[in-house]
């Protein structure tokens, strides 16, 4: 369990970093494929994961990115929500088939905070988790509702 504001907050910018990382890349292959628009949508998704990250790092103190050891990390699974359901992005990959990698990712990310919210004993922890929930909720939402749009 996650009890320290700081470790919390290392594995918010790991989190955010992978998500960067990984809306970067189809960001790339939707461009490369000619669909703009959802470039874009993808673009702007690696833009708010690299303000959530800085933000994690300015809520945090960090001059530079923290490192800790991939076993000191506390993810569900082994390995960050964000990067669990990535392994690497097709170039083929279809509009809908993107746009659900991304939305498994996101609602990986709003589980691990919603988890850590429910079970920290540091009240600081709990609030900072909410808050960070609430904000892949919001990214939940927006890409469930442009899969709906782009299946019709």
């Amino acid at each position: 369990m996650i009890d320290d504001i700081h470790l919390f907050l290392v594995h918010a910018i790991q989190l955010e970093r992978d998500a960067a990382r990984q809306y970067e890349d189809l960001a790339q292959v939707m461009g490369a494929a000619g669909n703009r628009e959802v470039q874009a949508l993808f673009d702007r998704m690696a833009l708010y994961s690299r303000r959530h990250l800085k933000e994690a790092m300015n809520r945090g103190g960090f001059r530079e990115l923290p490192v800790l050891a991939p076993g000191e990390f506390q993810w569900p699974e082994g390995v960050s929500p964000e990067a669990a359901s990535w392994q690497g992005v097709d170039g083929l990959i279809d509009v809908i088939a993107a746009l659900e990698l991304a939305l498994s990712s996101e609602t990986a990310g709003y589980d691990f905070y919603a988890d850590i919210a429910r079970r920290s004993n540091d009240p600081e922890v709990g609030r900072m988790a909410r808050e960070f929930a609430s904000e892949e909720s919001a990214h939940v939402r927006d890409l469930q509702a442009w899969i709906v749009r782009m299946a019709a």
